[in-house]
Formats: structure tokens, sequence, C-alpha cells
């Protein structure tokens, strides 16, 4: 599974900034300056996107602008997949915790429109 996720997470590196995948530039964006990161298994991941030896932005250790222009050592050099995996092996529970809370509400939310709508159909019957 991790060899297929890599790959999918690469290809999809280039789609990054162009028209129409704003939520996936922004994606990549947030998740490289929060967790100090860059590429899927490395910086140079952007190479081939950018078919030179440059980084977006978010991949600086300072940010400014066209700092990804500039050389490796101004950069983040932690894995974004690994970093990210690490992160969510230790917050596994809460990460459970909130999907279980998330189908309770949908389960209950089911149950209550199924209710109301039993009820609905029952009054229409008496009333017609």
């Amino acid at each position: 599974i991790d060899k297929y996720a890599q790959r999918d997470l690469k290809k999809g590196l280039h789609l990054y900034g162009t028209d129409g995948n704003i939520g996936l530039t922004n994606a990549w964006s947030i998740i490289q300056t929060d967790f100090r990161c860059c590429g899927v298994s490395n910086y140079t991941d952007w190479f081939e996107v950018y078919n030179t030896t440059r980084v977006p932005d978010s991949c600086c250790l300072e940010f400014s602008e066209n700092c990804g222009l500039h050389s490796p050592g101004t950069w983040w050099k932690a894995p974004c997949y690994e970093t990210v995996k690490i992160w969510l092996q230790e917050n596994l529970l809460a990460v459970g915790i909130f999907g279980l809370c998330t189908a309770m509400v949908q389960i209950l939310g089911l149950t209550f429109a199924m209710t109301m709508y039993c009820q609905v159909v029952k009054a229409d019957t008496y009333c017609a």
C-alpha cells in the first residue's frame, strides 16, 4: 500500500499549481508548511515536476517570495509521506474517535429523518 500511495502522491505533484487544482495546491502548501517537510519522499520529487532544481515556496525554512529557487540548504529535508504517516500513527486514537463520532452523527441524522418521514406518511394517511 505504501508504494501505491507514494506513487499516486508523486503523480499528484504534477498537478500542483495548475488551473482547476487550487485545492490540491493549497493542501500541499499547508502540509509542507505545517509538517516542515518537502515532497513525497524528499525535496528532489519537485525537480521532476519543475524540470529544474527548484521547489515550491512552502518548502522553505523561512518563507519568502521565490525562496524555492535558492540552494537546497534553505529547504525542508524531511519527506512529507513519512512525516504525515508518523503523525497519523501517533494520533490514531483521536482520528478514530473523530471518525466514530462523525459516523454516529450521520446514523442519528438518518434515524431522525426516517422517523419524521414515517410520522408525515402516517399523518397524511389519516388526513386523506
